[in-house]
């Protein structure tokens, strides 16, 4: 009786000083393991969410904030089935709602309108039925809303388009009925977003509703001489099957036909993907809103005064593709304008507007987001929203006096960041997107610091004009992989090598290059080193001296780990990037690390046998360095 008086009075004791806490933490844990209770789960992804623990985030698949509360759940592509609770909508801080890729049904909870900070909502690929709920009108931080290929019926709700934060939306592949509504957010959003819906109708999606008349046709078309306009980008454009030449060059009756005819225009050609060779310019003042896709197109002009004729003053960076200006829109927002050198190649404006299209549709918050393109005969720009904290490489090493460091929450946060973005573009992307230049220069950080991944897809669209197999080596000395090196030959393991060596670069805050110069010795492999050095327990020779000693060790030590199974030689060996993704969310590293030092302790015997010829020697040059951080000997 004692003992159970003892308890007692620990938990009042408890309560009383945090009481908020834990009846917070246990909502949401109850919350959690009600939809566990709801799932089957064949590959048993929700082992760890124990009930018996208070606290949620301890729980794999689930992260938490400073303040211990729920903010993401993470169980996209887990083969789970079943369906959703209402009890979700109690996760009162939740940000990000990660249902994708699994086997779910039923409907969709109203309880969802109550996650208020909800920034990304992905239920897509699943079975989900029923009307899409009303109540998501609520979610006013929502920025992302994938609902397609799932069996949603009814109409779309209105209070939809009063989400002005909206960035990506797709309710295609769906059963939807009812007038498309075209005011709000909506308007922003293109037929595609609402496609393979067949009771839709309205102006989006060309189909009278019923009851309606029918959409007046545009005014007839007189065909201008084809005048050359200079500088102005140019837009496909398919009518009735043939082909529609000419450039807006004057005329008011001309160009009112033009304004009225052009996002037909765009959309037919949508609709039929052929290939075409003939273009007209039209410029940006005339039709500011000419989108392909969720793509808009500018003209040079906008790109021009936007970066004030790409002055030397707006250059952000410099890279093997070309250069990146800052520019700022007629509308006032912010944007990096990338100018891709190339060697041009006759009739290759429509596979390269392909391979365009391609990147804008990988779409996740930790990818760059592909906002629009411009293509004239004689430039290819790429415009993306500005990150206004820059690159990780720049606030590593750029940073100015007056500003911190990035701590170690966040480079954490990077290091998990990045590897859901690649993660997605090796495995959720059709055809999938090799990167072939992952570092710290090209992991871009968000008005929060989450890390986005950029430059994805530009090795394949600067490439558009040889076969698949590319021989020419695209990528950074000290990222590139040995096989890379060797034969010119990409697969995504030769991302995972470029991650690793990001990783180190993170955790020391120097250079690929700049690192082998660290080991201090000729005949020892950067690698090698940082593997003695972790064996040896010496961290704080790697970790970046800007952090000091607020960095919890054994974290560090979890990351090295990570980044020396995505470096090791053969491709075959090293992680997936979806096994990277889970191993810094604390699943399997511990026994993946284990066993890879049964092969290493193998390995280092082998190595102790000598070997006939083995006397040559290798000079020790800047350039050998370059080339042995590509992988231990």
């Amino acid at each position: 009786m004692r003992r159970e008086s003892a308890m007692s009075f620990v938990v009042w004791l408890i309560m009383v000083v945090h009481p908020v806490k834990l009846v917070y933490a246990n909502v949401e844990g109850d919350a959690l393991h009600s939809l566990r209770t709801n799932l089957k789960d064949p590959n048993s992804v929700l082992q760890s969410w124990d009930p018996t623990l208070v606290n949620p985030c301890t729980w794999f698949h689930v992260t938490c904030n400073n303040d211990n509360s729920v903010i993401r759940v993470d169980l996209g592509n887990a083969a789970l089935s079943g369906t959703l609770v209402s009890q979700l909508g109690l996760l009162k801080n939740l940000q990000y709602l990660e249902l994708y890729s699994n086997n779910l049904s039923g409907p969709i909870p109203n309880d969802l309108g109550n996650l208020t900070n909800l920034v990304s909502l992905d239920l897509y690929l699943n079975g989900f039925s029923g009307p899409i709920p009303v109540t998501l009108g609520k979610l006013s931080k929502l920025r992302f809303l994938r609902l397609n290929n799932n069996s949603l019926t009814g109409p779309i709700p209105l209070p939809l388009t009063n989400i002005t934060s909206l960035q990506v939306l797709d309710l295609s592949n769906n059963r939807l009925s009812g007038l498309v509504p075209d005011s709000g957010s909506f308007s922003l959003f293109t037929p595609i977003s609402f496609a393979n819906n067949l009771d839709l109708c309205g102006p989006v999606t060309g189909r009278p509703c019923p009851g309606s008349p029918p959409f007046s046709p545009p005014p007839p078309f007189v065909q201008p001489p084809p005048i050359a306009v200079p500088g102005d980008c140019l837009l496909h454009c398919v009518s009735g099957g043939k082909s529609a030449t000419g450039a807006i060059a004057g005329g008011v009756a001309v160009g009112a036909a033009l304004l009225f005819a052009a996002p037909a225009l765009a959309f037919a050609w949508w609709r039929r993907r052929k290939p075409q060779e003939f273009f007209f310019d039209v410029p940006a003042e005339e039709d500011p809103e000419v989108h392909l896709g969720q793509l808009k197109r500018f003209s040079l002009r906008e790109l021009q005064v936007a970066t004030d004729s790409f002055s030397n003053k707006n250059i952000l960076g410099r890279g093997g593709f070309g250069k990146v200006y800052k520019g700022r829109l007629a509308d006032g927002s912010l944007v990096a304008v990338k100018r891709l050198k190339e060697e041009r190649t006759p009739g290759g404006e429509l596979q390269f507007q392909t391979e365009v299209e391609m990147i804008s549709m990988a779409v996740h918050r930790n990818l760059l987001r592909l906002r629009g393109f411009c293509m004239t005969p004689t430039e290819r720009l790429l415009v993306y929203p500005y990150m206004a904290n820059g690159s990780v490489a720049s606030c590593l090493r750029e940073r100015p006096p007056n500003e911190p460091p990035l701590d170690w929450p966040t480079r954490k946060r990077i290091a998990l960041g990045s590897a859901r973005g690649l993660s997605y573009l090796h495995d959720h992307c059709d055809p999938k997107i090799i990167h072939r230049d992952v570092k710290a220069a090209n992991i871009l950080l968000d008005e929060e610091f989450e890390a986005v991944v950029g430059d994805f897809g530009l090795a394949r669209l600067m490439d558009y004009k040889d076969t698949h197999v590319t021989t020419a080596v695209r990528g950074t000395i000290g990222h590139i992989a040995p096989e890379y090196l060797s034969t010119g030959k990409s697969s995504e393991k030769t991302d995972v090598f470029g991650y690793g060596i990001m990783l180190l670069e993170l955790i020391t805050g120097q250079r690929a290059f700049d690192l082998a110069r660290l080991a201090n010795d000729d005949d020892v492999m950067l690698l090698d080193w940082v593997k003695g050095l972790l064996k040896e327990k010496k961290l704080e020779m790697l970790v970046d001296p800007d952090l000091e000693t607020n960095y919890i060790a054994t974290e560090v030590e979890q990351l090295i780990q990570v980044a020396l199974l995505c470096t090791q030689g053969s491709p075959m060996d090293r992680p997936k990037m979806s096994d990277v993704v889970r191993m810094l969310e604390g699943d399997g590293l511990a026994e993946r690390w284990e066993e890879w030092q049964k092969v290493e302790v193998l390995r280092h015997e082998l190595d102790l046998v000598p070997l006939p010829n083995s006397d040559w020697i290798l000079d020790s040059t800047d350039n050998l360095h370059a080339v042995e951080l590509s992988g231990p000997r």
